[in-house]
């Protein structure tokens, strides 16, 4: 006898290390099927995340090598595809949740786990109870993903801590070049990185600075209202004292009416606006009132998809998270996200846990005011604490020809066996 078989999607924007979590994922379910085979069965994917439930386009990764399997540990991207696909109100769209039930029942689906972020523990909370509702036994697990670090109840959200180590990265080589120019030519640096309400990755640049005067030198962050006058002073004394001034700049970076600085007109599947270009906003700002000349940087994809540079903390654990999910359905434990646990902060230590999905549903967790400096333009040690151990440790993929020597799996679908249903 079987047991059950798995479904798994990855959601929303995707890491450096979400295929790391898929890895870990099918690997457990591997060796307890090899073990015990009437525990779990196969493993389906969703082609392009809970799309590919919706549309019965699942990918059997049973048909994948060991080998290659492995390899996404070492692959960023989303080797499944991903989407923006919010699946809204039970009441609203319960259709498109019963349609989800029908596919889990005609291919034998006992286990559902969601690799995502806040919109997406919400999906499978939703998906929990509509099991529920029409009593279908499904267990379903959220695993956490996001670059913005802003999921409840857990630590840290696998995806962060190798955005921080690039950030910090580029933050300090481009502090470098512009300390070289800054006498004949430019003087201000400003680099644009991702974070909608929480600030969490600006902070990170903020682990670059070491001591006084090193870059960067001043942090916006979206959880304070952006006040000009103030920002342009501690501008100018910045380049009076250094011959220079660096600065990170979150895109979801507001005014004190709460209005994005750099809001565009359209809106993603999820309802949030279109982001993208406050940096320019904010460098031209510069020159206008001070006439310093600038560059500014948008890092946009690469900063999350940077896996040459990830974080060997981050790492294992989005590994940790895929194959305990793993454990926790079997366990029978449904409508829980698994979640990282920290024990200390030097030496820095973790375990997983599990946090249940209700009290994480479309909750954002933001930088608290203790990890922000009084001035509001820098991080304090208390956050530096918090932010370095989850960006120390080195992972590099293996290269071939100078380059990262990534896997591209071969995604085949399993046979469909419902009729066609409209999204």
């Amino acid at each position: 006898m079987t047991g059950k078989n798995a479904f798994y999607a990855q959601s929303g924007g995707v890491t450096a290390v979400i295929n790391a979590t898929a890895c870990g994922l099918i690997e457990a379910a591997r060796r307890l099927h090899l073990a015990s085979p009437d525990k779990i069965g196969k493993v389906y994917a969703g082609r392009d995340g809970i799309i590919g439930a919706l549309t019965e386009d699942l990918i059997d990764t049973s048909l994948e090598s060991d080998a290659d399997i492995a390899r996404l540990r070492d692959t960023p991207g989303g080797a499944f595809g991903s989407c923006r696909y919010k699946l809204k109100s039970l009441e609203t769209h319960r259709a498109q949740y019963e349609r989800l039930i029908e596919v889990f029942k005609a291919h034998d689906i006992g286990y559902f786990f969601y690799n995502g972020g806040n919109d997406s523990m919400d999906t499978a909370w939703k998906v929990s109870q509509i099991a529920e509702a029409l009593g279908y036994p499904v267990v379903c697990v959220g695993i956490p993903k996001t670059v913005d670090n802003d999921l409840p109840l857990t630590d840290c959200c696998p995806g962060f801590g190798s955005v921080a180590k690039y950030v910090a990265t580029a933050m300090r080589e481009a502090g470098y070049d512009v300390a070289s120019m800054a006498r004949t030519s430019t003087k201000v640096f400003v680099m644009e990185v991702m974070g909608r309400h929480a600030g969490w990755i600006t902070a990170a640049c903020g682990l670059a600075s070491e001591a006084e005067g090193a870059p960067p030198h001043l942090l916006l962050f979206p959880e304070r209202p952006f006040d000009p006058e103030a920002f342009l002073v501690q501008v100018e004394s910045c380049v009076q004292r250094h011959g220079y001034c660096t600065i990170a700049v979150s895109e979801g970076l507001s005014d004190a009416n709460g209005r994005l600085i750099a809001e565009g007109a359209t809106r993603d599947a999820f309802g949030h606006a279109q982001l993208g270009g406050v940096g320019q906003v904010v460098a031209q700002l510069i020159q206008d009132r001070l006439g310093y000349k600038y560059h500014w940087a948008l890092p946009d994809y690469l900063q999350r998809a940077g896996r040459h540079l990830a974080s060997a903390t981050d790492l294992a654990q989005a590994y940790a998270l895929g194959a305990a999910a793993v454990d926790l359905a079997l366990a029978g434990k449904n409508a829980v996200m698994a979640t990282i646990e920290r024990l200390s902060d030097a030496p820095y230590r973790w375990q997983v846990g599990e946090a249940p999905l209700s009290a994480v549903a479309n909750v954002e967790r933001k930088m608290p005011a203790e990890f922000i400096r009084d001035d509001g333009f820098h991080i304090t040690p208390a956050c530096r604490r918090y932010l370095q151990p989850l960006i120390e440790g080195e992972a590099p993929p293996p290269f071939r020809d100078g380059l990262p020597d990534y896997v591209r799996l071969k995604n085949i679908a399993i046979r469909k066996k419902l009729a066609a249903f409209t999204i």
